[in-house]
């Protein structure tokens, strides 16, 4: 029985660094999985420092969309842009104004249209996108956020943006939740225990009493064998992932016995779904996902 998946996310690069062994696991199971990305990542900066370079900086854009491409590739995803442009990320005491035109300060509902045509045009039964801080606070990742509560309330709903698509209603809806303290924890003692130098000691060090996005996980998704395809879709992004860095410290061999799951919290279901859940299609009948489908 073939299912399917759609995420939703901010940034190229961000679907490599966000649920990637899990839709590289859905798809090797024969279900679609669908990547959106809201902007084209044109305000990023340029992290790795061997692609800092003149001719990189003059089409970043284009340099951006050939990566993601290329990541897609790898996960065996299919890829779709809403076509907003990156709000970049403020920096300054105060605060500088964000760009105008920018996906942050878009109306929402313009924002949410396209995603809403995307959702009736490939029926997704799950959806997967950011909390309510987006995950972490970027203006683009909160935007993010907001479209895609906005549009699983409106796609099912045929008084909704009409001419968009015949309606259609996903069954689950998740956040994404990729580091929380336990897990960074875990990795940090493993790596101790082998007498190597963790790579979060900083991090956990400065966590204080902020929320662990953690503590929300309803759903652990097994997907070690898919590591390997994550890492590979984020190497592609190599204007952003710098392969020196603390995303490849861990080795993947202290991943897959420490943390073997991809996590994510459960927000709303029109299945029966009772967790915690080790899948993100758990609770979907075989018949409704046919009928669905036809």
């Amino acid at each position: 029985m073939s299912l399917r998946l759609m995420t939703v996310h901010a940034h190229p690069d961000d679907e490599s660094s966000k649920g990637a062994a899990s839709s590289a696991r859905y798809v090797s199971e024969g279900h679609e999985v669908m990547v959106v990305t809201c902007t084209g990542g044109e305000r990023g900066s340029i992290l790795n420092p061997a692609m800092d370079r003149p001719d990189v900086v003059a089409d970043l854009p284009a340099i951006r969309r050939a990566e993601m491409a290329r990541a897609a590739e790898i996960l065996g995803v299919q890829h779709r842009w809403l076509g907003f442009v990156d709000s970049g990320l403020p920096e300054g005491d105060p605060l500088p104004p964000l760009p105008e035109g920018c996906f942050a300060l878009e109306d929402l509902e313009v924002a949410t249209a396209p995603l809403v045509a995307l959702i009736r045009e490939f029926r997704p039964h799950v959806l997967v996108t950011y909390d309510e801080n987006g995950g972490y606070p970027h203006p683009d990742h909160i935007k993010t956020h907001e479209i895609s509560m906005a549009a699983w309330d409106a796609a099912g709903d045929p008084d909704r943006f009409p001419g968009t698509g015949e309606p259609w209603q996903p069954l689950k809806l998740y956040y994404s939740h990729g580091f929380s303290k336990a897990r960074l924890l875990a990795f940090q003692d493993a790596m101790e225990a082998r007498g190597l130098e963790s790579p979060y000691k900083e991090w956990l060090d400065n966590w204080s009493d902020r929320p662990d996005p953690g503590l929300r996980v309803t759903t652990r998704v097994p997907c070690a064998d898919w590591f390997h395809l994550r890492d590979e879709a984020l190497i592609a992004h190599a204007t952003q992932i710098d392969p020196t860095s603390r995303w490849f410290l861990v080795p993947r061999d202290i991943q897959r016995e420490v943390w073997p799951t991809e996590d994510y919290e459960l927000v709303k279901s029109s299945v029966d779904a009772s967790t915690p859940e080790d899948d993100l299609f758990a609770g979907i009948p075989d018949e409704v996902a046919v009928r669905r489908a036809g």
